[in-house]
């Protein structure tokens, strides 16, 4: 469970599928005392009715958790370096509970409505798209 840090934008691969990916920052639980809170940033992609609902959901800075599996893959970076791209693979996100903000809140949608969406479609489907597709990295 963590917030969002970027915009939102849902892309179309040439294959038809729907993808959104979004970076995740996640406090932390516990720090040393005298020491500021840590955050850890995670790369989450989410593919078909899940990529829509975070979309229409959700926004930069809203509060997501997200259920899915870990996965890396290989590609080459655009200076010819082999690099090793680390991803959650969201197979459900859910609302955290977290009031929507008048003055930051996403005009496309409420985030007082308690629903969840799931990927049942094949999760591994990501792992065929090239990565040029997806526009990586962030």
């Amino acid at each position: 469970m963590g917030r969002i840090v970027n915009d939102l934008e849902l892309k179309t691969t040439p294959q038809g599928l729907t993808v959104c990916s979004f970076r995740l920052a996640v406090d932390r639980p516990y720090q040393k005392a005298g020491e500021e809170k840590k955050t850890d940033f995670f790369n989450v992609v989410a593919w078909r009715q899940t990529a829509e609902f975070v979309k229409n959901y959700f926004g930069k800075g809203r509060m997501i958790l997200v259920e899915g599996e870990l996965q890396t893959r290989q590609y080459t970076d655009k200076n010819g370096n082999p690099t090793t791209w680390v991803e959650i693979l969201a197979t459900s996100v859910k609302f955290t509970g977290e009031k929507k903000a008048e003055s930051n809140g996403n005009p496309n949608g409420n985030y007082g409505t308690p629903q969840t969406a799931t990927n049942t479609a094949n999760p591994q489907a990501a792992a065929t798209v090239p990565d040029d597709d997806l526009g990586y990295p962030f």
